[in-house]
């Protein structure tokens, strides 16, 4: 039973972390910023940092200076 439960836990977080990959790549980061979830307080911090900072893909994009 808790091999199950541990197997389990490891597909979730490996999901959740293949997720916040395709997330930080897409925004025109490298995708190993996603690792950073593994670290308390630095989870957060690399979240808000994400959520707030200028993007490269929209400097790459050439369109409007302000997306929000």
């Amino acid at each position: 039973m808790v091999i199950v439960a541990f197997l389990l836990y490891l597909a979730l977080v490996g999901t959740f972390v293949l997720a916040m990959w395709q997330i930080w790549a897409k925004a025109g980061y490298n995708g190993a910023w996603s690792l950073l979830m593994f670290i308390p307080v630095v989870n957060l911090a690399s979240f808000f940092y994400l959520a707030f900072s200028d993007w490269p893909v929209h400097r790459m994009l050439g369109g409007p200076d302000d997306f929000r």
